[in-house]
């Protein structure tokens, strides 16, 4: 009886090493899948929002340790495409955010429930209660951005290095970033349509309430939602 106990102990051991393993060998190769962008589009524009405090919870998102704009290869050599477009235009493509760890958008989950935590308001979420911004559709408990295929963006004038005026920040919580605001002008419009035209034209898909929000149509991992750290 005894000998039978450790016998199922020593296998069970054995088991977990061989999960283990195995867990590690597919994450291993599923992180090797994603690209530091920057090594695909040398001239890229990287501004990490959530490893700052400039983001609308005000602190260091969990889950980024690094300015390193991460995302599927797939992704990456679509907006590669969507680059040299864009340059022969005379603009560059910018940043905010791409791949987004889960434990981030736990972070994000958190913050909503802490409702007296409102210093951001004034500047990310100025119209709308923070208790509405679940039922809004603002915060949610999986984001298309940890499938590693969607990216937060805008475009830059190659000349003066500034951004172009899309008639909202990005990350505003509010129906004015809505793609076809009735709030913008018509040069805001525009410039915004410009972004959308060639982002299409080059494999990725809008999301009508965020402006610089865009998704590759093929991504490669549509129903993964990856963790690992930006580091």
């Amino acid at each position: 009886m005894k000998n039978e106990r450790i016998h199922r102990v020593f296998l069970l051991f054995i088991f977990s090493l061989i999960v283990i393993c195995f867990e590690n060998r597919v994450e291993a190769q599923i992180t090797n899948g994603f690209v530091d962008v920057s090594e695909i589009i040398p001239d890229v524009r990287v501004e990490l929002r959530y490893f700052s405090t400039n983001n609308f919870i005000g602190d260091t998102i969990h889950g980024y340790e690094s300015n390193k704009l991460c995302m599927s290869m797939e992704a990456a050599n679509a907006f590669l495409v969507a680059q040299r477009k864009f340059k022969v235009l005379g603009f560059g493509l910018k940043f905010f955010d791409a791949y987004r760890p889960q434990k981030a958008v736990d972070h994000f989950v958190l913050w909503a429930k802490i409702l007296d935590d409102t210093k951001m308001k004034s500047t990310f979420y100025p119209n709308v209660s923070k208790s509405e911004l679940f039922q809004s559709g603002y915060i949610a408990s999986k984001s298309g951005h940890s499938r590693g295929s969607t990216a937060d963006l805008t475009i830059i004038n190659l000349k003066t290095g500034e951004e172009v005026d899309m008639g909202s920040p990005f990350d505003l919580f509010d129906p004015r970033s809505h793609h076809d605001s009735p709030m913008i002008s018509e040069v805001q419009l525009k410039n915004r349509n410009l972004l959308k035209d060639v982002l299409i034209s080059s494999g990725f898909k809008s999301y009508n309430k965020e402006w610089w929000h865009y998704t590759l149509v093929d991504e490669p991992y549509p129903k993964t939602y990856f963790d690992f750290t930006i580091k």
